[in-house]
């Protein structure tokens, strides 16, 4: 269910324990944009499923959501899908457009400072509707405006973007690339002085607490954890396809260094000498004249590797299905939901531990350390050797997620939360 921000709905009485009224706030949602997107989508679905009522207000590009969850839709100027040369003459009367537009100009990222400002005057008018603002990882100073109107505001930060900053750095070839890494990263001046004043944070893996608590000069103890989920219903087996064991599978984003694409490319062209029928999937888009398609053509893969981008949920699921391993190799992950849904799929995997990986992984996998090209090659060998230990390892990780890290999982903990922070709120 799709409206502006315009209409309203009546008031309702807080009950303790009834189901609730969310409102779930995304500056910019759309899953295959990133796991912020796949998080508010499933989140979403699986707390209308447990009984709440939930919006979800977001900028564009808009999520795709449960026809049951309404969208408020929050609009922007969208730079990033429109370019500079969107700016229109109306667009000048709306002083956040302009600063969405000056900073993009400058090689910064205004997103989720703009997202804050669109959000805090919609709630002016509407957060009485809501029993609970749930944000999802913005860290705007509107956050700060909505606490101050006395709305119960609960923040998800999945990891701290200091992590990707410092990768970044590292990755950078010369010193007009740090310059522009850290220009597009200003917004991290911003969430660090935000952070301090929230008062109900809640992330999702016990790494990324500790992550948090660090970059951001907070106490673990005050930050909460509701583990991400795994639409189980969707992620799983499929018995009537049949398994190729010559191909591996990878989702990550080719030309973010966290997503530690290139360690993978250079183990696959190794492996590749051994096993001269292997196969390479990639659930990614390379950048045109990137690192990673420079790097593709400089190992001779370009006939071999294969990439797929804009598909279906359903068609990924069938590429798992497909697929004898995945491999996650990543440098950091402040959850892992790549693995997770591998996992659920029955899939063995092959993962680094980067970040919050080995909580997700357990022992239903092989970890192996970060950007260690011997290690990548080494475990994927012994699982291409040993099929019995792959339909084994499959078995374990679908069990795992079922278990642990199913959206249902999550719901449950997260509504405890939003009790606990709502019986807080009304001492």
């Amino acid at each position: 269910m799709r409206q502006t921000a315009g209409a309203s709905r009546a008031p309702v009485p807080v009950v303790s324990e009834r189901p609730l009224r969310i409102a779930l706030l995304g500056y910019r949602s759309q899953p295959h944009g990133g796991g912020q997107g796949v998080y508010l989508r499933y989140l979403s679905k699986a707390l209308v499923d447990a009984g709440h009522t939930v919006d979800v207000i977001s900028g564009p590009p808009y999520p795709h959501l449960d026809p049951r969850v309404r969208l408020i839709e929050l609009p922007s100027m969208d730079l990033f899908e429109n370019g500079l040369r969107s700016l229109r003459p109306h667009h000048l009367k709306s002083f956040s457009n302009i600063v969405e537009w000056l900073s993009q100009l400058t090689g910064g990222f205004a997103e989720p400072r703009t997202f804050g400002r669109r959000a805090v005057k919609y709630l002016r008018k509407h957060g009485h509707n809501y029993d609970l603002i749930h944000d999802n990882q913005s860290l705007s100073y509107g956050m700060l405006e909505i606490q101050k109107m006395g709305l119960p505001l609960v923040t998800t930060i999945h990891h701290p973007i200091t992590s990707d900053l410092r990768i970044a750095l590292g990755a950078a070839r010369n010193w007009r690339e740090r310059l522009l890494i850290r220009r597009w990263h200003s917004f991290l001046n911003m969430q660090k002085k935000v952070v301090k004043q929230l008062r109900n944070i809640v992330t999702v893996s016990d790494c990324s607490r500790q992550d948090i608590a660090r970059d951001f000069g907070l106490q673990p103890a005050g930050i909460s954890v509701a583990h991400n989920g795994i639409d189980i219903d969707v992620f799983k087996p499929l018995p009537g396809v049949e398994r190729n064991p010559m191909r591996l599978m990878a989702t990550c984003s080719a030309d973010a260094p966290l997503k530690g694409l290139r360690y993978l490319l250079h183990a696959y062209a190794r492996l590749l000498e051994r096993y001269p029928e292997l196969e390479l999937l990639l659930v990614s888009k390379p950048n045109p004249g990137g690192k990673t398609e420079k790097l593709v053509r400089r190992l001779g893969l370009v006939d071999k590797v294969r990439f797929v981008k804009g598909i279906t949920t359903e068609q990924m699921v069938r590429y798992y299905a497909e697929a004898a391993i995945a491999v996650v190799p990543s440098v950091y992950e402040g959850f892992g939901l790549p693995a997770g849904e591998a996992m659920a799929c029955g899939v063995p995997v092959v993962s680094t531990d980067g970040g919050a990986l080995p909580e997700v992984v357990g022992d239903a996998g092989v970890i192996v350390p970060v950007k260690n090209v011997d290690a990548l090659v080494v475990a994927i060998d012994s699982l291409l050797q040993d099929p019995r230990k792959r339909a084994e390892l499959g078995a374990r990780g679908k069990q795992r997620i079922e278990e642990n890290f199913c959206w249902q999982v999550c719901a449950g903990q997260m509504t405890e939360y939003y009790r606990q922070v709502l019986a807080n709120e009304n001492r």
